[in-house]
């Protein structure tokens, strides 16, 4: 049996709901929805769809380099907006950093997200041979 790693933080929101940031058993791991969030639960950059998938993108490598994994290892990714027309700008963040590696993506049209000034939220899948 694979061993499984769980990967908290403190943001709040993980003891409320009873999740883990990301979960990793043997050679997956699966993140939660990621959001735009500091450590303390602030949101950053309210509404720029841009700059707020950039800072999920971060997170989410920074968690599943924990993990033991990167980038390089991402087979898919989900990009959830609340505004359809602004795929083109979480696109944009979403090739800076996987332009080369090409995971598979999947666009998700919310009507809205818990905190108002949300404009986007992310999550991946990573995947490596064993």
């Amino acid at each position: 049996m694979a061993e499984r790693r769980n990967l908290t933080t403190n943001r709040p929101w993980e003891v409320q709901c009873g999740y883990s940031r990301a979960v990793r058993i043997g050679n997956l791991i699966e993140t939660s929805l990621c959001s735009p969030a500091d450590d303390s639960g602030t949101i950053r950059f309210p509404g720029d769809v841009y700059r707020q998938t950039q800072v999920c993108l971060e997170i989410i490598g920074d968690f599943i380099r924990e993990l033991g994994m990167d980038y390089a290892d991402v087979i898919k990714t989900r990009i959830y907006l609340a505004d359809p027309p602004k795929w083109v700008e979480a696109g944009k963040a979403h090739a800076e950093i996987f332009g080369s590696i090409r995971p598979a993506l999947g666009f998700v049209y919310m009507s809205g997200f818990f905190h108002p000034d949300i404009a986007v939220e992310v999550e991946c899948t990573a995947y490596r041979p064993g």
